[in-house]
C-alpha cells in the first residue's frame, strides 16, 4: 500500500525570461488552492491525498504542469475550474480527465 492514495505534484519552477515556466502561469497559487481544497474536503494526509510543489518536471512547454501519482497521469490547466475538475474527477473519483491530459 502506498503512503498516499494520490500524490499530486504541481510544477512551480521559475525560469528566466523568455523561457516558458510553470511559475509564470500562477502555479504557486494553483498549488495552494488545490491544497486548501483537499483539506476542506477532509482528504489530506496519510492513506489519502497529498498536494505538493515540485521543482522542474521538464515539461514546461506543455505547462503549467501537474502530475498525479501513483497513476502517473500528467495534466495541464488554465484556471481553478480545471484544477477543480482534476481534483473532483481524478484525485477523488479516479477518472482520468482526458481533455487536460498531456
Amino acid at each position: 500500500m502506498s503512503y498516499y492514495r494520490r500524490h499530486v505534484f504541481f510544477c512551480c519552477n521559475q525560469r528566466d525570461p523568455p523561457e516558458k515556466c510553470c511559475a509564470n502561469a500562477s502555479a504557486l497559487d494553483m498549488q495552494s488552492y488545490a491544497k486548501s481544497r483537499i483539506k476542506a474536503l477532509g482528504l489530506n494526509g496519510r492513506d489519502n491525498v497529498r498536494i505538493n510543489k515540485s521543482g522542474c518536471l521538464d515539461r514546461c512547454e506543455e505547462g503549467p504542469v501537474v502530475v498525479v501519482y501513483p497513476d502517473a497521469v500528467w495534466y495541464t490547466y488554465v484556471d481553478r475550474d480545471d484544477v477543480d475538475e482534476i481534483i473532483d474527477r481524478h484525485v477523488v473519483g479516479g477518472e482520468v480527465v482526458e481533455r487536460l491530459k498531456i
